[in-house]
């Protein structure tokens, strides 16, 4: 399908981009890698009257370590991410995660700016920024400021950026060496967006879990950490009958999304099997 008509600018700086923003407000969207906007631009979904390109800004993409914080630019890609030797060093489930997203070539183009920015509640990243603890950057016409990733997701395609803030960075705790992570996605075979996903980042210390962060996606409207569960994991020796009894917390209280991939019952019980294989794979057990 083609889209609608739009004006499309370039933007060379982030300032530019921003100034764009500002001016055109709620008739503009920004394209970054566009493997989000664009296919919804086709279907009509979206109708933005102008386009403003940052995707040739390349001081947004970068991969470093600042201290502990592992630092991400607004613009690096999927596949950088799932390449990258520092993520593999410093945060390998967000590496993993990167791996899992659609195919090579839309790993190639699309970012993780705009995956996080678009906001979509079956999207890959999400529930791993929530469980890494992450901060986005934002810079509009006011200055820059971070945004816990806690608050940042707001409603399905809603964050908390302003109209005229470009999410810039991500900020990232490197993991420490008690620390293990990992992430599951159950995908829709077509679409290879998820029905159910779920990361963890669990701290260690002498067999019992210390710390504890558990987060999903795809199966309710808006990415959540479970905090029930991180509390009952709390102090609890890391064993596969501890993860089965947490198992039974999943999704307690939420309205599950029930649709043409899978209705609500469904997702319910694999969000609890899900639960399981990645607290499994987080702690290396196999029974």
């Amino acid at each position: 399908m083609i889209p609608a008509s739009f004006e499309y600018f370039r933007a060379n700086s982030v300032d530019e981009a921003i100034e764009m923003m500002a001016k055109y407000g709620d008739e503009a969207k920004i394209l970054a890698g566009g493997q989000s906007l664009i296919p919804m631009m086709k279907l009509r979904f979206a109708r933005p009257a102008k386009l403003i390109d940052i995707g040739r800004i390349d001081s947004l993409r970068y991969i470093t370590l600042d201290g502990d914080t592992v630092k991400i630019g607004g613009l690096t890609t999927h596949r950088d991410l799932e390449t990258s030797n520092l993520i593999a060093e410093k945060i390998p489930v967000l590496a993993e995660c990167a791996h899992e997203i659609a195919d090579l070539q839309i790993r190639n183009v699309g970012t993780i700016g705009g995956s996080l920015a678009h906001a979509d509640p079956s999207a890959d990243y999400p529930p791993v920024m929530l469980a890494l603890d992450a901060t986005v950057v934002a810079r509009g016409q006011n200055g820059t400021r971070e945004i816990s990733i806690n608050d940042f997701f707001i409603s399905p395609f809603t964050t908390a950026l302003g109209q005229d803030e470009l999410l810039i960075e991500v900020k990232i705790p490197a993991m420490k060496s008690n620390e293990k992570g990992a992430y599951i996605k159950i995908a829709h075979p077509a679409t290879g967006f998820g029905v159910v996903n779920c990361a963890v980042k669990i701290a260690l210390s002498n067999g019992k879990i210390t710390n504890a962060r558990v987060a999903f996606g795809s199966f309710v409207t808006v990415p959540y950490r479970d905090e029930s569960i991180e509390k009952f994991l709390q102090e609890k020796e890391a064993t596969v009958d501890t993860i089965k009894q947490a198992s039974e917390m999943v999704a307690e209280g939420k309205d599950i999304i029930g649709d043409y991939y899978a209705d609500a019952d469904y997702r319910r019980n694999l969000a609890k099997a899900v639960f399981l294989r990645v607290m499994k794979k987080a702690l290396n057990l196999d029974s």
